[in-house]
């Protein structure tokens, strides 16, 4: 569905993604893992229009985004769920959700209860504002605005950050049952073990380079994995 092939991205004169190249096949979960400013952040952002490559091809569904703008990506079927969720504070959560609508003209309704379904909290909190929800109501609220657009493939940039170990569980159930419904997932997580356990094909980021490749349960074997992300020694 997605495939980066040699991308480079530049902040001023430093090169913090330096040519990458991966797969998100259709209909799977793939998971970006790595340190803080391993430009797993700028990769997406990239992907989504939100930072130009320096060089690099992004394809999507076989055709090039490479230099497209973010409304149009978003329109052909890609959505960022951001760090740190970036819900409206002063808006209710039905006025967040439709917001992540706001590309389309059709009825709404059926997708508004398909998130509803998906998150029955936000369903009784629909006329709360949303900057009163707690952080994992937040996030599930940036989730469902994002399912708003449709998408076929949905990005998550750090999902679990600042959450309780139950509320974390809860959305990685919600990740899995998002993708059951034929939604693909590209996921950054710091929390590798998580993140492993769920995905189909993981992949591991350094100082820019993607330095390993395989499913979540290969990794999740390898030694070097379990020393450097999972605190096991080796």
């Amino acid at each position: 569905m997605l495939k980066i092939n040699d991308l480079k991205v530049n902040y001023g004169g430093i090169e913090a993604v330096k040519g990458i190249t991966f797969d998100v096949p259709e209909k799977s979960i793939v998971t970006l893992i790595g340190a803080n400013g391993a430009g797993k952040s700028t990769t997406l952002r990239s992907i989504v229009g939100l930072k130009r490559p320096t060089s690099g091809q992004i394809s999507f569904l076989g055709e090039d985004i490479t230099s497209t703008d973010t409304n149009v990506i978003i329109s052909k079927g890609i959505t960022l769920v951001p760090e740190g969720r970036h819900v409206f504070p002063d808006m209710t959560v039905l006025e967040n959700i439709r917001i992540g609508a706001y590309l389309r003209n059709d009825n709404l309704d059926d997708d508004i209860n398909w998130v509803f379904d998906l998150f029955p909290r936000l369903k009784e909190r629909s006329w709360q504002m949303a900057g009163t929800l707690s952080g994992g109501e937040q996030q599930m609220l940036a989730v469902g605005r994002a399912l708003m657009s449709r998408p076929k493939l949905l990005m998550m940039d750090e999902p679990s950050l600042g959450l309780a170990p139950i509320i974390v569980q809860g959305i990685f159930d919600i990740i899995r049952e998002i993708n059951k419904q034929g939604v693909t997932i590209l996921l950054i997580e710091q929390n590798a073990n998580m993140a492993l356990h769920c995905a189909d094909l993981a992949y591991v980021m350094e100082t820019g380079k993607i330095t390993m490749k395989g499913s979540g349960k290969e990794l999740l074997a390898d030694d070097s994995i379990k020393a450097a992300y999972l605190g096991k020694k080796k």
